[in-house]
């Protein structure tokens, strides 16, 4: 592997400008010297600011029956120096691909030794993303309604309503407490495809619920980790944790 990584990837992602992006779905870039549409791997938002002109980084399908060849898989956060920007993975479809490469390495041996791993194991009403060992539950958030690195002056702001979309994290986090009543540990993991010195919580429209709900959570037995996953041209580097069940 490229420097350790933890996934090295086939092809290595080609830097690119974004142009705009005109729909959920897409965003127009410049790719070696021609726009294209390419697929945008989130639907929801990214950030607060305009992603217009901004670097980024695509995968190639290689696919001639693809609408979209290109996927966006990063973007990037930079000034005008020519310094290599810092990239922000935005696959969060991709992010449990990683999680479970990092679950099986043995990366995440500190926090939840590894022998046997299960993905998209229905709890209840709800379908989680891992059960390890059969005892420990694991789901995982990749939060990108606010991006968490230094912005520069450049970055263009834009008006935003309110993030408001939390029915998923409350049931899922609730029934990861209510699995500690047949298994041994529950955790959730928020993982950053950036390296993000340290996850903080932006209220939402139904921040005292959503509050209540990791509190008890927590008070229950549900650890809280984030996972930092920075991507790169080459590969998602290896991850870094902290513990963040004692701030709730």
């Amino acid at each position: 592997m490229v420097n350790d990584l933890l996934v090295e990837f086939p092809v290595p992602l080609t830097r690119s400008r974004i142009v705009r992006r005109p729909n959920r779905f897409i965003i127009e870039a410049d790719v070696n010297g021609e726009v294209h549409p390419c697929h945008c791997p989130t639907t929801g938002r990214i950030g607060d600011f305009v992603l217009d002109g901004l670097e980024c980084l695509v995968s190639d399908s290689n696919s001639t029956t693809r609408k979209t060849r290109y996927t966006v898989e990063a973007i990037g956060i930079g000034d005008d120096t020519g310094r290599e920007p810092t990239w922000v993975g935005i696959n969060q479809n991709a992010a449990n691909r990683y999680i479970e490469a990092a679950l099986n390495s043995g990366a995440l041996d500190s926090i939840v030794p590894v022998t046997q791993v299960r993905r998209e194991v229905r709890l209840g009403d709800s379908r989680l993303d891992f059960l390890v060992n059969n005892d420990t539950y694991v789901e995982v958030k990749t939060p990108l309604q606010t991006v968490q690195v230094p912005m520069p002056s450049s970055i263009v702001k834009k008006k935003v309503a309110p993030f408001n979309s939390t029915d998923r994290m409350v049931r899922h986090i609730t029934g990861l407490a209510d699995s500690l009543a047949s298994h041994e540990k529950a955790i959730l993991f928020t993982c950053f495809l950036y390296d993000n010195p340290g996850f903080v919580v932006t209220p939402s429209v139904r921040h005292e619920e959503v509050s209540a709900a990791v509190h008890t959570a927590v008070q229950r037995g549900v650890e809280l980790w984030q996972i930092n996953l920075p991507i790169t041209p080459h590969g998602i580097s290896q991850p870094t944790m902290q513990n963040l069940t004692a701030q709730f």
